[in-house]
């Protein structure tokens, strides 16, 4: 793939900034996202090219912001609307799961609501709490929803464009640990279909199904692993919600053992989800049991100390894969 490494907030701003130049119909809206250019500076130097019209600054009530974002789809618009910490999506539960998940069904088909929300999840800022969790798998509950979490610049771009494209509501998770660095961009880069994963890294001895900054974790323990032989196969989900089990399945055929990978508490998670599904359509491809990788239930510690050790990691997922593999 040519051009030059692109960090994944900029590919982000550069998905938005091409998608509102092609569409006069989508608009951004959220927090300190104009001038300010958002908490990350993803959107920095949007206002400046397409004014205060279009990109919209709001009070700080993230239930007011979905609220006014699924009106504006509602009438005809594309809105964008950032959360600036994926813990504050709970200040937005109604508009994002009773209004904006329903629409299409409760219209019947006749009306649909292209409303995407972007907002930041994951730890290692040492942010607490409140500041550090990961939610996705609430929202891959909530039939109505499209959950998508990008990896890196070039999916982070693909898949926000195709989010935007898409006449459903998306929640579009973006790992803040990455957003200051750089990985491989296209000179031309292009949507991404939603649902479809890609294979990170070919191999024959272990299936890892991971998505987010934690695809990155999978690539620093396989190069571990490959030194003590073990051959191990990435599959990159991209997107939760609906998730690639056809991907997951031809992988777990080729290896036949399965390792669940992701930043979020592991009780009750999207690798609940996957394990369970892969137990009934793969079970007969199994050589050990599925194993998943996730926080432990409790809240994200502020320590930095407390945090690296809450979280999940490279070294965790290798120790894993060496049991049930050995």
């Amino acid at each position: 793939m040519s051009g030059d490494p692109v960090r994944f907030g900029q590919a982000i701003g550069r998905a938005l900034a091409d998608a509102m130049a092609a569409d006069e119909r989508v608009i951004l809206m959220g927090e300190d996202i104009a001038a300010a250019g958002g908490p990350f500076g993803v959107t920095r130097g949007l206002f400046d090219q397409f004014g205060a019209q279009r990109v919209l600054d709001f009070p700080i009530s993230e239930a007011a912001l979905v609220g006014t974002a699924l009106g504006a789809a509602l009438t005809g618009y594309k809105p964008v609307a950032e959360i600036m910490f994926m813990d504050f999506c709970t200040l937005a539960m109604d508009a994002l799961v009773n209004q904006s998940a329903k629409t299409h069904f409760m219209f019947g088909g006749q009306n649909s609501a292209p409303l995407v929300v972007r907002t930041p999840h994951g730890g290692g800022l040492n942010a607490g709490a409140q500041h550090s969790q990961c939610l996705e798998a609430w929202f891959a509950h909530v039939p109505g929803l499209i959950v998508a979490c990008p990896s890196n610049s070039q999916d982070a771009y693909g898949l926000l464009r195709a989010a935007i494209e898409n006449p459903n509501p998306v929640v579009f998770v973006e790992n803040k640990s990455l957003y200051a660095k750089k990985y491989t961009f296209g000179e031309n880069p292009e949507s991404i279909a939603l649902g479809t994963a890609r294979i990170a890294r070919a191999g024959t001895d272990v299936t890892i199904a991971t998505y987010g900054a934690a695809v990155h974790w999978a690539e620093t323990a396989a190069l571990d692993l490959a030194n003590d032989g073990i051959d191990c196969e990435i599959i990159d989900l991209r997107t939760v919600q609906p998730w690639d089990e056809a991907a997951v399945l031809t992988s777990l055929k080729k290896t036949h053992r399965l390792v669940i990978l992701h930043e979020a508490v592991e009780a009750f998670g999207i690798g609940a989800e996957i394990a369970a599904r892969m137990a009934d359509i793969g079970f007969d491809e199994l050589d050990a049991p599925i194993r998943r990788i996730g926080a432990p239930y409790t809240p994200v510690p502020y320590s930095p100390a407390l945090e690296s050790e809450y979280a999940p990691s490279a070294a965790k997922l290798a120790a894993v894969v060496k049991e049930i593999v050995q």
